[in-house]
C-alpha cells in the first residue's frame, strides 16, 4: 500500500516518533527528507538509507511532520517550521498520517483520543486493557508507548486508542475521533501555548470534526473542562470522581456507577487508588461502553488492570512500608493526586519545578511526615515547606534520598515512601521514565525489600 505516493514530506526531529515515521512514510510511498538538530540522529537516519537534508534551507515539500516536542510558534519557532509556514504548507503530527493511511486502506477502524492535563496515560492504557480483554483488535499509543506510525493497520473492527498531548492536537488536520475524552485542565505548557486560553484551545481540538454520531467524554470536576460542554457537537457523556452525573458515569464513595446502578467496586481495583483514578476509571468505562463493550464485563476488566510504570507504581515493600513510584507526576496538580491517595507519607520531590512550584499542594502538607528534596529547585521547594512547618531535608540526588527515606520509614515515621516529584526531570535525568527506573532500582537494592 502506498497512500502517500507522490507526496514530498519533510520529517524533523528523529527521536522515538520521528525516525519510525520517516521509515514508515517512505515505505508507504512518500518522498521523505529528514532532519534532526543532533548530528548522531542524522547519522542514524542516513545509515538507514533515509535522505538527510535541512528543509529550512529550502522548503520544497507538501507537508512538515514535526516532532511534538519541537515548537512551531512559541516559545521559539524552529527554522523548519518557519520555512513551512512561509511556504503555506501544513505542519502535522504523526497521528494525522496514521489516520490518513488507515482511511486510504479502506478500513473503518475507529479512533479514540484521550487528553487532559493529568490521567491521560492511565485512561489510555486502561481502555486498551478493557478492549483487549473483550477480544477487540486494538493498538494503544500516541503520546504513550508506541509512536503512531509504529502501529499496525487495523481492519474495520479495530480500535486505535491514542493518548493525545496538546503538542500533538495542535497539529492535526483531518483526524476525527469517533470517541474522545477530555479529563481535566490545569495550567501546563503555558510557554508553548502562550496562556491558559491557548492551552485550553489546543486541548479542545480533540473534539474537532466530531459529528452527532460520535461521543465526547467530558470531565466535570474542574471549571475549564466542564465549560467546554456547550461547544460540543458529539453526544456528551459527563464523568466525575465524586459528583452524580445524569447520563454519565461517576464515583460514589468506593463505587463506580451510572444511572443504571453500580458498575464496579473501586476498592477491588488495586492499581487504581485515589479519586483521580476514579475519574480515569469513569472515563475508560464511558469510552468502553461507547465502543460497544458489555457493561457487565467492566468490573472484572477494571480489577485486572495491571497499571502503568511510573504512575503510582508499587515497586517494593519492606514489611508494612510501601515504596511508590509516581515519577510521571511532573507538576503540582499531578502530584496532588498521589498525595491525596495515602494517609501519612514520606515524600521525595524536586527537579525542575513548574510555575507556582509546590505552593498549590499546601492542603496536602499535613499528610507529609517528612519531605526529601532533590534536583535544581529543591531550595525553592524547601522554602515553601518551611513556610508551612513541614519537616524536610535537602538530599540533592535520588540516590541519596531513597536510603534516607527508607530509614525514616523504618523508624515508623510513615508507611509510604512516595516519589511524586511535582517537577520535570531534565536537570538530572533524560526523562520521567529514567527517573522512575532509577527509583525502582534504588528501592530494590535496599536490604530486606520484597518485590
Amino acid at each position: 500500500m502506498t497512500p502517500f505516493a507522490g507526496q514530498r514530506v519533510a520529517v524533523v526531529g528523529l527521536g522515538k516518533a520521528g525516525l519510525p515515521a520517516a521509515r514508515r512514510l517512505r515505505d508507504w510511498g512518500a518522498d521523505v527528507t529528514c532532519w534532526d538538530d543532533g548530528e548522531a540522529a542524522r547519522a542514524e537516519a542516513a545509515a538507514l538509507g533515509l535522505r538527510v537534508a535541512d528543509p529550512a534551507l529550502r522548503f520544497d515539500f507538501d507537508a512538515l511532520l514535526l516532532s511534538p516536542g519541537i515548537p512551531h510558534i512559541l516559545p521559539r519557532v524552529h527554522p523548519a517550521a518557519a520555512a513551512a509556514r512561509a511556504a503555506g504548507k501544513p505542519i502535522l503530527a504523526d497521528v494525522e498520517f496514521l489516520f490518513r493511511a488507515v482511511r486510504a486502506a479502506g478500513s473503518r477502524a475507529r479512533f479514540v483520543g484521550i487528553t487532559g492535563t493529568n490521567g491521560k496515560s492511565t485512561t489510555t492504557a486502561l481502555l486498551g486493557h478493557l478492549l483487549g480483554r473483550a477480544g477487540v483488535p486494538v493498538e494503544i499509543g500516541g503520546n504513550l508507548g508506541p509512536a503512531a506510525l509504529d502501529m499496525r493497520l487495523l481492519g474495520d473492527k479495530g480500535v486505535y486508542v491514542l493518548e493525545m498531548s496538546s503538542y500533538m492536537l495542535e497539529r492535526i488536520a483531518d483526524l476525527r475521533f469517533n470517541a474522545a475524552a477530555m479529563l481535566n485542565l490545569s495550567p501546563d505548557h503555558l510557554d508553548r501555548h502562550g496562556d491558559m486560553a491557548g492551552y485550553r484551545a489546543a486541548k479542545a481540538r480533540i473534539f474537532a470534526r466530531q459529528t452527532r454520531e460520535d461521543v465526547a467524554v467530558l470531565g466535570q470536576d474542574d471549571v475549564e473542562t466542564a465549560s467546554l460542554r456547550g461547544a460540543l457537537t458529539a453526544r456528551c457523556v459527563p464523568i466525575s470522581a465524586h459528583a452524580p452525573q445524569p447520563g454519565g458515569i461517576w464515583a460514589e464513595g468506593a463505587l463506580l456507577r451510572d444511572d443504571r446502578g453500580v458498575i464496579a467496586e473501586l476498592a477491588a481495583c488495586p492499581t487504581l487508588p485515589g479519586a483521580h483514578n476514579a475519574q480515569n476509571a469513569a472515563a475508560a468505562s464511558a469510552l468502553a461502553l461507547a465502543l460497544g463493550l458489555p457493561r457487565d464485563g467492566l468490573a472484572a476488566g477494571l480489577a485486572s488492570y495491571p497499571g502503568l510504570p511510573h504512575r503510582q507504581e508499587l515497586v517494593g515493600r519492606i514489611g508494612a512500608v510501601r515504596f511508590v513510584n509516581d515519577s510521571k507526576a511532573t507538576n503540582a496538580d499531578s502530584a496532588a493526586r498521589a498525595l491525596a491517595s495515602y494517609g501519612r507519607i514520606l515524600w521525595i520531590a524536586g527537579g525542575m519545578g513548574k510555575e507556582g512550584g509546590i505552593a498549590p499542594l499546601a492542603a496536602y502538607f499535613p499528610r507529609i511526615a517528612e519531605a526529601f528534596l532533590i534536583g535544581r529547585d529543591a531550595p525553592e521547594f524547601a522554602a515553601t515547606l518551611a513556610a508551612h512547618g513541614v519537616a524536610h531535608r535537602m538530599c540533592g540526588t535520588l540516590a541519596e534520598a531513597v536510603p534516607i527515606a527508607a530509614q525514616a520509614a523504618a523508624s515508623g515515621a510513615a508507611d509510604v515512601v512516595l516519589l511524586s516529584p511535582a517537577a520535570a526531570s531534565w536537570d538530572q535525568f533524560t526523562g520521567f521514565d529514567a527517573r522512575g527506573d532509577a527509583f525502582r532500582t534504588l528501592v530494590r537494592a535496599l536490604p530486606g525489600v520484597e518485590f
